[in-house]
């Protein structure tokens, strides 16, 4: 039998996603979503004037150059990228 998922709201940026994940994936999911809003936060300090969507991709360039390791909630980077790769395809589904 497959697992339920549970529903989370999740917020990138100053938009608000409701995705589903397995009820494991949560504190990953969770502390994804740290790391990136963190790095939003960053790049909006840096380089003022921007829109959100360039901070958006600034974050998604700097963590697709990063060198593949465990981050520090302890999920090896290639899972966290598929995690990744999941939220991005539930966001994409939602906005349809």
């Amino acid at each position: 039998m497959a697992e339920s998922l549970m529903p989370l709201n999740i917020l990138i940026g100053d938009r608000t996603y409701r995705i589903k994940v397995l009820p494991e994936d949560e504190e990953a999911v969770r502390g994804t979503l740290k790391i990136i809003n963190e790095k939003i936060l960053e790049f909006r300090t840096q380089f003022a004037g921007k829109d959100m969507q360039d901070y958006i991709s600034m974050v998604l360039i700097w963590y697709a150059t990063q060198p593949k390791q465990t981050d520090s909630s302890g999920v090896p980077q290639p899972e966290l990228h598929e995690l990744l790769n999941k939220m991005e395809r539930q966001i994409d589904d939602a906005l349809i």
